[in-house]
């Protein structure tokens, strides 16, 4: 029973380096290759927010409120030194500085991200969430033009399931989980060409809206 308890505790604890391992990793590539800030950020577990509030509004996607950010730019190294001063942590990233969010039900998004690519549109990076949601990262900006770009487009009255993250809102990031709902993955992952410009919102602001409003008619 000792060996079995021992090989337990063993394997957790080698779960757990490589889970911190997988993390440092990703957070180095997402300020040195990307160039994006990263955001240590609140965990949820069994429905409580690791943040110690009991009436937390936002359990587990949250940024820790006393923990700075790791700066774009930094590489391997300064990633895994700041980020162990946080284990555990999740993944946020900052919107409104390198880009924009236009948030879809991932239905919705699954499709015009099909369509998209067959019309040859420059795509991001987009990711889903297990809440059911697929993100799709543009140009900076597009959260302040988004009522002018509907409008324009006839889409303003539309009762369509899409709305934009903008300046002061985060997202998580894979391979943290949300929530404790699950992890977030990539649909369409970031590359030297989309990361660091992503498409302006206007590009793909018609086929989004075309398709929220034929998945929920």
């Amino acid at each position: 029973m000792g060996f079995t308890i021992g090989g337990i505790r063993e394997m957790r604890s080698g779960s757990r380096r490589r889970a911190r391992t997988t993390e440092c990793t990703a957070v180095a590539e997402y300020t040195g290759l990307w160039g994006w800030d990263v955001q240590p950020g609140a965990r949820a577990v069994s429905g409580q927010c690791s943040c110690g509030d009991r009436a937390c509004t936002a359990p587990g996607a949250h940024p820790l409120s006393f923990a700075p950010p790791v700066p774009a730019g930094a590489g391997l190294d300064d990633a895994a030194k700041a980020w162990s001063e946080y284990p555990g942590a999740a993944l946020l990233l900052p919107v409104g500085r390198a880009f924009d969010v236009i948030e879809v039900a991932e239905a919705a998004g699954r499709r015009a991200l099909v369509r998209m690519e067959r019309m040859g549109l420059p795509l991001g990076p987009v990711c889903a969430t297990p809440t059911g949601r697929a993100q799709f990262f543009v140009a900076p900006g597009a959260a302040a033009e988004l009522p002018r770009l509907l409008y324009r487009m006839g889409w303003d009255d539309a009762d369509l399931d899409l709305h934009c993250l903008g300046p002061g809102a985060h997202i998580t990031a894979p391979p943290s989980n949300l929530g404790g709902l699950g992890p977030v993955r990539w649909l369409r992952p970031p590359t030297l060409d989309t990361a660091g410009a992503p498409p302006q919102a206007r590009l793909l602001l018609g086929t989004l809206a075309y398709m929220c409003h034929r998945t929920h008619a």
